[in-house]
């Protein structure tokens, strides 16, 4: 007897029959805003992506002013970035260690300043066919940003910001640049990556969802041992969530009960798709489609000018 009343209080207490989807579409992130694509089998932390983008749809390129914008033109709800320190102490919006991937630039950011990095030609490296043609070369001279000027551009986007590399130093430098912004501006950032940066404004920012592999692993097995009873343990509050489709599906309450404790617990839930690297995005109707029936909490995808259309294109359906 006890036994049957301690399940029918787990499943009571964690089915989504009684819990049902609020009815809105789900947000998107849009991964480095939008930028080009490419196969993501074997890839690795140090692959040279732009030598293996698949043939350009459009002419936009990751991680800069126009390819934000573009994203946010189609209806990215938030846009990720990703930052490094300069020489010189700035931020510049940039995501690989090495310039010589996609520039025209030798070695580290770290070794150049923001004004030499404003030089370079970011679109040099890319290339769809093993380097016969170079479509963007000689056309994006320039066109790297630092964080100031993505942040002075969009001044009421919602953010997700890769701290890369730099520790405390990038976390304060970052830290100069959001104070400057106006409004309720903690709750329109979340900030990932370098641990040490991380954990410098989780502490002094404690509204600002932050996400390290540690602290969502944290998360994830206490929430496994308790959340059952329907308690939000702290470590789940004020988290950026990215977890793969396939292992969302244990969470005690999934999908909607879930998202309404991620939400009362000023998290944010992004599903990535599949079950591998969390830049493996949501970026066609096939994928779409995996997503839970009124699925209200946000998605990651490459592809924010396929996928948005799509979404706006169910919601009216539904």
């Amino acid at each position: 007897m006890l036994l049957v009343v301690l399940v029918s209080f787990v499943w009571v207490t964690n089915s989504s029959f009684f819990v049902k989807g609020d009815g809105s579409r789900p947000e998107l992130l849009a991964h480095r805003g939008l930028g080009q694509t490419f196969d993501l089998e074997g890839v690795k932390w140090n692959t040279n992506t732009a030598a293996i983008i698949h043939e350009p749809r459009h002419y936009y390129l990751e991680n800069t002013l126009e390819g934000i914008g573009a994203a946010i033109e189609f209806g990215a709800d938030i846009v990720e970035f990703d930052v490094r320190m300069t020489k010189d102490g700035q931020l510049a919006v940039f995501h690989d260690y090495l310039l010589d991937y996609r520039t025209d630039g030798k070695g580290h950011v770290s070794t150049y300043t923001m004004d030499e990095l404003r030089k370079l030609d970011i679109g040099y490296g890319y290339t769809a066919d093993g380097g016969q043609t170079y479509p963007f070369r000689g056309k994006c001279i320039g066109r790297m940003p630092s964080v100031d000027e993505v942040l002075t551009a969009f001044p009421d986007m919602v953010w997700l910001i890769h701290i890369k590399d730099g520790g405390i130093k990038a976390a304060k430098v970052l830290e100069t640049h959001l104070l400057n912004l106006d409004g309720d501006w903690q709750s329109r950032i979340a900030i990932y990556g370098n641990e040490k940066a991380v954990m410098y404004f989780r502490g002094r920012y404690p509204r600002i969802k932050t996400l390290t592999k540690n602290l969502m692993v944290r998360a994830f097995w206490i929430y496994a041992l308790i959340g059952w009873t329907g308690y939000i343990p702290d470590s789940f509050k004020n988290l950026e969530m990215h977890i793969p489709l396939n292992y969302a599906r244990l969470f005690w309450g999934w999908p909607h009960r879930f998202l309404r404790r991620v939400k009362e617990a000023n998290s944010r839930f992004v599903l990535v798709n599949g079950s591998g690297g969390f830049s493996s995005g949501f970026d066609d109707s096939e994928a779409l489609q995996r997503i839970p029936e009124n699925y209200s909490g946000c998605i990651w995808t490459d592809r924010i000018d396929v996928v948005a259309p799509l979404i706006i294109n169910m919601q009216r359906q539904h």
